[in-house]
């Protein structure tokens, strides 16, 4: 479940865990890219651009305890998992991180992560603030992406806006707002949401900049200069 998609729902976090162990990956996997931000700042909008301009990108898809909705995809929306077996998986460190929600359990599955980035494809997590800091715990090498607003006043603006909920649930919102941009400074980067297109500029640059980083590309120079360095040691001084 993505993190604007649970705030949407005004689903009530009521316990979550993370394992412990963390995963460090190696040189050829792909990237991990979590973005998050605060409750009312468009990650679902961007995310879902960022999808349409960069379809490469691999949409982790939660774990669900609910049932199917009509129209929902096993798979595409969800992975649908009995109460039972979703349980038995957090036993078993199945999840990177994961959550109870209002008597129905969310989590992000580990295996499906993993395999795509093992496989060399880039993954995108999009997911609330309390849930990208488990999963900062469980796999630090991620790439952490915190959305803001260009203005406290114009996320003011942009939840109060809707229309759609009374005067106790937008102050209780930007409460939420106003604590979850505390927590920026445990992020890699932050990018200003003032434009759609211009937020997901910087996004795309963010991730064409981790791949150019020298640890990940010094592998590939390495096997230049082994293949081609007659027996002499690659980077010798």
């Amino acid at each position: 479940m993505s993190g604007s998609e649970r705030e949407e729902q005004g689903l009530a976090n009521t316990g979550s865990g993370v394992p412990s162990s963390k995963i460090v990956p190696e040189p050829h996997w792909g990237l991990l890219i979590v973005l998050s931000g605060p409750s009312g700042v468009g990650k679902g909008t961007v995310s879902a651009r960022l999808r349409e301009r960069a379809p490469e990108l691999i949409y982790s898809v939660s774990v669900t305890s609910r049932a199917p909705r009509p129209g929902e995809v096993e798979g595409v929306n969800y992975f649908f998992r009995s109460r039972e077996t979703f349980l038995r998986m957090v036993a078993e460190d199945a999840f990177l991180e994961w959550a109870e929600y209002v008597n129905n359990l969310y989590g992000t599955p580990k295996d499906f992560v993993v395999q795509n980035l093992r496989e060399g494809r880039d993954v995108l997590l999009e997911i609330e603030v309390q849930g990208a800091l488990q999963v900062r715990e469980r796999f630090p090498a991620g790439i952490f992406i915190f959305l803001v607003p260009p203005s406290w006043e114009e996320l003011r603006r942009r939840i109060s806006g809707r229309g759609t909920e009374e005067d106790a649930e937008i102050a209780a919102r930007l409460e939420k707002s106003w604590e979850e941009l505390q927590m920026a400074r445990h992020y890699d980067y932050i990018v200003v949401n003032d434009d759609v297109d211009r937020a997901v500029d910087r996004i795309l640059a963010i991730i064409t900049a981790e791949h150019l980083r020298a640890e990940r590309m010094l592998r590939r120079v390495e096997q230049w200069l082994v293949h081609e360095g007659g027996g002499r040691p690659p980077f010798s001084s």
